[in-house]
């Protein structure tokens, strides 16, 4: 088996940085009204800035896959060229289209040679999936290197106009012409980007990162669906997808808009993000004082204090002066996020040899959770 460095990160944030107060400007205002919602959930998950593959006519700039390739450009140098990649493993939740594969259009933009292609769905574990995928790659000697990604582009999904179909509907009922909070909520919530990671089987560069292990945990199995697009849910519980759906409610329901179930989040993600990261540093024997920087992807910073509480229950108890997060400046990304922090921090110039640096991924879609413990060398 071989050893796994992360030996360069680059990033793509599309466009400037959009102020709280610009954030209609670029998506629009649902029935022509202000959102009633969007200063309270902004107050609570302590956003101020992020970025849009859009411009303030709602025009979109850049496609999912471009905010992709645009990272992957940053890792090029004399040392290592797009003619050197052999695997190109690529995690997204909002890809550009149903088929082909997300990782397949990266590749056709990057215009090199024949790779091996994974791509990654789902939620915010897409990214971390793409990393294991390039992980176990060179890990088993299958590739002497690999460049894996997480990007978003979900500006697009959150527009205005997507909703307009749904408010004539609901006026149609004598109803509130007021789309449901579960998805105004994410309108307030996510934001668009990219970053990518050059993974190779020696420890190159400045301060290259040996991922000494990564876990994985699923509570599917016992927990109903959190966050979802491409389908409703039912009162029962159960998913019913877009396919089963007639075409016109497509847009009368807005049955491809991002959603989720606020309550089951607020339940479930912390209590069993705190329970399946004691079952990782359990499983790896690994201790709190073992860790030197702590980067937790949270949604929002409502989150954090709870989050602190309660791995601390569960005897993980991590000073504050070790946690590391940009949320704040750049957003939630979805899966993107643990690339852009890990990128911040790697350029920093904080790190030192013999640091320890613990990621921590939940994914509320139905409460799945990732973890990578690094190393610098």
């Amino acid at each position: 088996m071989f050893e796994v460095y992360i030996t360069k990160s680059g990033k793509y944030l599309p466009n400037e940085a959009v102020s709280n107060d610009e954030m209609e400007d670029f998506l629009g205002l649902i029935n022509n009204s202000a959102s009633k919602t969007q200063r309270i959930i902004l107050r609570n998950n302590g956003i101020a800035s992020r970025y849009y593959a859009l411009d303030k006519a709602g025009n979109p700039t850049h496609t999912n896959a471009e905010l992709a390739n645009n990272a992957i450009e940053t890792l090029f140098d004399e040392n290592f060229t797009r003619k050197e990649v052999e695997l190109l493993s690529c995690g997204t939740s909002t890809p550009d289209h149903l088929l082909p594969s997300h990782a397949a259009m990266v590749h056709g933009l990057m215009k090199n040679h024949s790779v091996e292609l994974n791509s990654s769905t789902g939620v915010c574990n897409a990214g971390m999936n793409a990393l294991k995928f390039g992980f176990l790659s060179i890990k088993s000697g299958n590739t002497k290197n690999a460049i894996c990604t997480g990007s978003e582009r979900v500006s697009s999904w959150m527009l205005a106009d997507k909703f307009e179909s749904e408010v004539v509907n609901l006026k149609t009922l004598e109803e509130q012409p007021i789309i449901a909070f579960k998805k105004d909520f994410l309108r307030w919530m996510l934001s668009d980007g990219a970053a990518a990671f050059l993974l190779e089987n020696e420890p190159k560069g400045k301060n290259p990162l040996r991922i000494e292990w990564m876990e994985a945990y699923s509570y599917a199995f016992e927990l109903e669906t959190c966050m979802y697009a491409g389908g409703d849910k039912l009162e029962n519980g159960e998913i019913k997808p877009w396919s089963d759906y007639k075409s016109s409610e497509w847009l009368t329901q807005s049955v491809f808009s991002i959603k989720q179930d606020v309550k089951l989040l607020d339940e479930n993600i912390l209590e069993k993000g705190a329970e399946s990261m004691k079952a990782a540093m359990d499983k790896n024997n690994i201790k709190p004082e073992d860790i030197t920087y702590f980067l937790p992807h949270v949604s929002s910073h409502y989150f954090v204090k709870g989050l602190y509480n309660a791995l601390t229950e569960k005897g993980i108890e991590i000073p504050m002066e070790k946690w590391f997060m940009n949320l704040k400046t750049v957003g939630n990304v979805g899966s993107a996020s643990i690339y852009l922090m890990l990128e911040e921090l790697m350029n920093s110039g904080k790190l030192k040899k013999g640091d320890k640096i613990l990621l921590s991924v939940p994914e509320s879609g139905r409460f799945s959770y990732a973890y990578a413990y690094l190393t610098v060398c």
